[in-house]
């Protein structure tokens, strides 16, 4: 009976508050913890919305899409602000909890990289990591399967009537989309008449708010490293800070960007 609910059952909060499991004994082991779990929830709901919001942009169904698209960034928002906590931890903070970390990595964040596969930032090879946990590596497989949410607007583009090319609407999902000066032109048509297209102008800055805070929120983890553990290798394997630096040239609506320079 709903009235037998409590806060705590509702949320599951036993579950939750007792997922915490130090293994260092070092103090800010708990930050971070927190920090990272945390991270993933709001992960969760970003994926929450944009699944839905796709699929409203494939039905042409645009306003809830609003919204859903508007609770991302502000969701993005706390992501990004969750770097301003972890960077209280100190190079020899770090040091106490890192020998304990093995091979594990936030670079393995399977809801990190759903996500960066529903834009459009695709890559085959990321799923190798994957390998180990058949469901989630089949999960990443089957979103490279599906229009992501740019090819999805760039779909709802042609049936509008904007001249998209074929070959970009027929290419293959599993390779991210690059730049093309056709499409550039189309976004230009809505820049320049927005009281025309208002809703696809709507859209476009939508689009234009997501990779503006990812690209934030990959800012924000590249500083926070270099603050911590200066220009050594990360955990997982990667090079650490020279890997970040160059996922920050990775955009994923190329033509939303290079149209304000036409118009």
């Amino acid at each position: 009976m709903a009235k037998d609910v409590t806060y705590s059952s509702y949320l599951d909060l036993d579950r939750i508050l007792a997922a915490q499991h130090p293994v260092s004994g070092a103090h800010d082991e708990m930050l971070f913890i927190v920090v990272h779990q945390a991270s993933e929830l709001w992960l969760k709901l970003c994926l929450h919305e944009l699944t839905a919001a796709r699929s409203l942009i494939a039905a042409d169904d645009l306003r809830p899409a609003f919204k859903m698209l508007a609770r991302v960034a502000r969701a993005q928002g706390q992501l990004i602000t969750s770097w301003d906590v972890l960077s209280t931890m100190t190079p020899h903070d770090y040091s106490q909890v890192r020998p304990h970390l093995g091979g594990s990595s936030g670079f393995q964040s399977a809801q990190y990289r759903l996500m960066e596969f529903m834009l459009g930032g695709r890559d085959p090879d990321m799923v190798t990591m994957h390998e180990a946990v058949p469901e989630v590596a089949q999960a990443l497989r089957a979103e490279l399967d599906r229009p992501s949410l740019y090819d999805e607007t760039l779909r709802l583009l042609a049936r509008r009537g904007f001249a998209i090319p074929p070959a970009v609407l027929e290419r293959g999902l599993e390779r991210p989309h690059d730049s093309h000066p056709e499409i550039v032109e189309a976004w230009a048509q809505v820049y320049r008449s927005p009281e025309e297209y208002w809703d696809l102008y709507e859209l476009a800055e939508k689009l234009v708010d997501l990779e503006y805070h990812f690209q934030r929120w990959r800012f924000g983890h590249l500083k926070t490293v270099e603050r911590i553990i200066g220009f050594k290798r990360g955990t997982g394997g990667t090079a650490g800070v020279p890997y970040l630096e160059s996922v920050l040239k990775k955009g994923f609506f190329p033509e939303l960007l290079s149209v304000r320079t036409a118009i």
